[in-house]
């Protein structure tokens, strides 16, 4: 092992908070992490959100975002602690010898620039290439990272590419510098499993080639095991486990590090469906408002009481649009949608109280679904009130029987939505969907902006509530572990239409269209080397072709 590039030892972080009534005081965020990594290795930093991961990581560049201060311990860079140089060679560090990729690409770039402007702008203002010189570098990394039209993406403007050339195109303008040291910080998280498979495929590649040491941060640990030599395992702040990659996937030591390689091993087993379906959508044809083209082309799905059916598919294949249609809030231009054994109005409007009392909707984003000025108990309270008229310690029963539902409990009645984490916002959502007493719920993506283990408890809450209210579940999502979890019955969609439909077996066993083995064949697995096997799959065939 050559000299190591980075040496963090017993790293401090702290921050001040500031509690309504009370007076500002200091807390410790992250308390005494060590680690090293050499030249051409990567470490993966994992662990839940709160964990401390990406705060670690901007230390590496002498960095506190959002006002956290490092208060101890020692980063050191190429030989030098980087916590005791001066601002200077801080600013020549960022950008230089250390550059960082984030989730967003899309909010890191200037929209108004082209693509090539950015992605040469350090390498140029370090003074380590000329700009013809940085242009020819950047050409030559889009390809290394398999942009389409290197010699010519440059010249676009971001909302130009998709978001996953996007953020190949950040992954450019991070080793465009030649840098010793690139942070990673969540680059796939937000993108679709398909296009994060080619994602993390070029930043694999593009990291072997050019030699460059990487801290790579993800919530994920099958995603972190594809690209790292060794992992940290991180929890509140504290080290829980530090490793190969070998030992921590096949050999955890810690109940926590145990908890995240068992992520997603829930055993569900699909039940037949009942003879009369909750819901049919018989050749559903939708476009919106002020287009010429359709956007769902003739859908045909069923869903039956007490099941899920999950509906699959990549950003853009109308999985949202089709619950914008059964919900009434797109009316479709042609087909049916039965429901509990009546049709509904193609509008809103024309939907009657039981009709929205009846089919209900959990919503991605907990946090914009809540009104942040009500309590958790006005929130829960609000359906007794509207669909059965339930008031005063009557309606206070009903909310408490529902928070011990979701395994919260009367404590929780009296806070706010700003007082409880990302998954226990969720789980109100879900009671307040479970008061209306519906037939129906559908789910949109309501696990994707959780951290695996909440995401975890979530399908299991579902999954027991759904044997005690009977309720069927439309679960829309682009996760297939998630799939294989929580379904009964599947319908793919690509494009609008629905290419592949009918139970989880059936649908999840070959032979496959070439859509869906895709999609299969694109999440991650907890299997050392699965990365490589996929890419050398994927020549074959193209080579095949």
């Amino acid at each position: 092992m050559s000299e190591k590039l980075l040496k963090v030892r017993d790293l401090k972080i702290g921050a001040t908070v500031y509690p309504p009534g009370e007076k500002p005081h200091d807390i410790e965020i992250v308390h005494g992490v060590s680690f090293e990594l050499a030249k051409g290795q990567v470490l993966g930093l994992i662990g839940e959100s709160g964990a401390g991961k990406s705060t670690i990581g901007l230390a590496s560049m002498a960095y506190g975002r959002g006002g956290v201060q490092i208060t101890g311990g020692e980063v050191w860079v190429n030989g030098r602690d980087i916590l005791k140089t001066s601002q200077g060679d801080v600013r020549n560090l960022r950008g230089g010898e250390v550059t960082y990729v984030s989730q967003s690409a899309a909010a890191s770039f200037n929209p108004a620039k082209k693509i090539m402007d950015q992605v040469i702008e350090a390498a140029v203002g370090q003074g380590k290439f000329s700009k013809r010189d940085a242009e020819a570098r950047a050409v030559e990394l889009f390809g290394k990272l398999g942009l389409p039209d290197p010699e010519n993406i440059g010249n676009r403007y971001p909302h130009q590419v998709s978001g996953g050339q996007l953020q190949r195109c950040m992954t450019a303008l991070a080793l465009c510098p030649e840098p010793d040291l690139v942070v990673f910080d969540e680059p796939t998280t937000a993108l679709d499993v398909t296009t994060q498979i080619d994602v993390l495929m070029a930043i694999k590649e593009a990291i072997r080639d050019t030699g460059v040491a990487a801290l790579y941060i993800t919530h994920d640990l099958a995603v972190v095991a594809q690209v790292s030599d060794d992992i940290l395992v991180l929890k509140m702040g504290d080290m829980v486990e530090y490793g190969s990659v070998d030992q921590i996937i096949n050999n955890p030591q810690e109940d926590y590090t145990k908890a995240l390689v068992s992520v997603r091993s829930i055993d569900h087993a699909e039940k037949a469906p009942t003879p009369e379906p909750v819901l049919k959508v018989e050749n559903i044809t939708a476009r919106y408002k002020g287009t010429n083209f359709d956007v769902l082309k003739n859908i045909n799905v069923e869903l039956h009481p007490g099941q899920t059916l999950a509906v699959v598919g990549e950003s853009g294949s109308g999985k949202s649009t089709l619950a914008r249609v059964i919900t009434g809030l797109l009316p479709q231009s042609r087909g049916n949608i039965h429901f509990a054994g009546r049709d509904l109005s193609p509008s809103l409007d024309g939907r009657s109280r039981e009709d929205l009392r009846e089919l209900q909707m959990i919503y991605q984003m907990a946090d914009v679904a809540m009104n942040p000025r009500q309590t958790v108990g006005t929130i829960i309270g609000r359906p007794l009130e509207f669909y059965f008229g339930l008031k005063g310690a009557e309606k206070r029963k009903r909310v408490v029987e529902l928070l011990d539902e979701i395994e919260m409990g009367e404590s929780f009645i009296d806070r706010y939505p700003a007082e409880l984490s990302g998954g226990q916002k969720q789980r109100v959502c879900i009671a307040r969907a479970l008061a209306a007493k519906p037939k129906m719920i559908i789910c949109d993506e309501v696990t994707s902006a959780l951290d695996p283990l909440v995401a975890d408890g979530i399908l299991k809450l579902l999954l027991d509530l759904q044997k005690v209210e009977d309720v069927a579940y439309l679960f829309i999502t682009h996760d297939l572990a998630t799939v294989k979890a929580i379904a009964d019955s599947i319908s793919v969609m690509y494009q609008g239409e629905v290419v592949r439909y009918g139970g989880k077996t059936d649908v999840l066993s070959p032979p496959f269209d070439d859509y869906t083995d895709l999609l299969l064949s694109s999440v991650p697995e907890m299997k050392l080397g699965w990365l490589e096997e996929v890419i050398a799959n994927r020549k074959m065939e193209s080579a095949g072709n």
